[in-house]
């Protein structure tokens, strides 16, 4: 019997993504969280350079067609799902037309943000865990990973005000040092509104540089994982000073994983 479901959302995962350390760590995690007895789902973005073909995509009709609202206009959710052959595990993609298809990767062709990229990581946050919600799959811990990942917290609280699907869920973010310069384009505030933002969740979101919005993850998680050396060392000192658990980065991946393993345990608690 599994250990444990843990949901995995991460901004990359290799082989969809180019290999850099953070994908790596969005295959290799779930991977070895599996093989140590967790029941796992994977989920990312369908950025449109992710190749249907190559990587044997297929949408999952069942999950796909609902809509979204997004700054007062509806946006179609589709759902995809894909295999990782080495690692033995599925990868389910958050897709649309507008936000996905012919948007190139986190960034825009040009290495900007583009315009609506607020919108993009609010569909992206929702979209997962309405997905989720409607596999009727209940985690018993979220672990999200990079900046694109971010409104996971806020849906979270967002949707359980609606049921209580996610009751008990706990939260843990992936600090992997994939930051951007500057501050996200679009309003980002004003459209959490729309989705009932308390006026903690304002507070704490109003700063959308990159630490900025990894604090306020971090605010709403329960553990932090050092998943780089190259982590902002503010952000370590934060969940520090935050009393979250936290695991640090060693270079030894069994050693990793094994921390990690141990900390998941530990914020899970007892597993009915």
């Amino acid at each position: 019997m599994a250990k444990g479901r843990i949901l995995f959302v991460n901004q990359e995962v290799a082989p969809f993504t180019a290999e850099t350390p953070q994908s790596l760590l969005g295959k290799q995690l779930p991977s070895k969280l599996q093989e140590m007895g967790r029941e796992i789902r994977v989920f990312m973005p369908k950025y449109s350079n992710v190749s249907d073909r190559r990587h044997q995509l297929h949408e999952v009709i069942r999950l796909s067609g609902m809509n979204l609202i997004v700054n007062n206009c509806d946006h179609q959710l589709i759902i995809k799902v894909g295999s990782v052959p080495t690692a033995r595990m599925q990868v389910y993609f958050i897709d649309n037309e507008e936000y996905f298809m012919h948007r190139g990767g986190v960034m825009e062709a040009d290495g900007t943000m583009g315009d609506d990229i607020d919108e993009r990581i609010l569909f992206f946050g929702r979209g997962t865990l309405e997905a989720v919600r409607k596999l009727a799959w209940q985690p018993h811990l979220i672990n999200f990973s990079g900046w694109f990942t971010a409104m996971i917290p806020f849906y979270l609280r967002r949707l359980n005000k609606e049921n209580e699907f996610f009751k008990g869920t706990k939260l843990v973010i992936t600090l992997t040092g994939n930051e951007y310069e500057g501050v996200l384009n679009g309003d980002l505030t004003r459209k959490m509104k729309a989705d009932q933002a308390t006026a903690k969740d304002l507070r704490l979101y109003a700063d959308t540089s990159y630490k900025g919005l990894m604090k306020a993850a971090i605010s709403f998680s329960q553990g932090v994982i050092v998943g780089a050396p190259n982590v902002d060392p503010e952000l370590i000192e934060f969940a520090k000073e935050s009393k979250k658990n936290l695991v640090e980065y060693v270079d030894d991946r069994a050693e990793f994983f094994a921390n990690t393993n141990k900390m998941f345990e530990t914020v899970m608690g007892k597993i009915n």
